[in-house]
């Protein structure tokens, strides 16, 4: 799909999250405004990516949630970078394996919270 940047953060963003978000909502994930917010929801919409509804407590509020063609599409994407990393993790040999363990281990350590916290 030929998605822009921000339309593919706000895709994936979706994709990590355990439902259904409000558009204020991701604009503040992705770290943009909710108009510009509003109109990537907008293309996905007619990309069949995400579906749109009003929140029931407030109808002023728009609920986003992937469709199952967004949801697979995610899927597919984050299978092709797993792919793509053990392809090149297989042409590691032992030691360059081990040093890039030993690298990575403080990253691995941190939080989703810590994480966060940093931007």
């Amino acid at each position: 799909m030929d998605l822009s940047f921000s339309q593919a953060r706000t895709l994936f963003t979706l994709a990590q999250t355990d439902g259904p978000l409000a558009i204020g909502d991701i604009a503040k994930l992705v770290s943009l405004s909710v108009a510009a917010a509003g109109r990537n929801v907008d293309q996905l919409v007619k990309l069949g990516l995400v579906e749109r509804t009003e929140c029931d407590q407030d109808r002023r509020v728009k609920i986003v949630a992937l469709t199952n063609k967004g949801v697979e599409l995610a899927r597919a994407h984050l299978d092709a970078k797993r792919d793509s990393v053990r392809h090149m993790l297989n042409r590691l040999d032992l030691d360059q394996c081990e040093r890039l363990s030993e690298a990575l281990a403080p990253l691995l350590a941190l939080t989703k919270e810590d994480l966060n916290d940093q931007h």
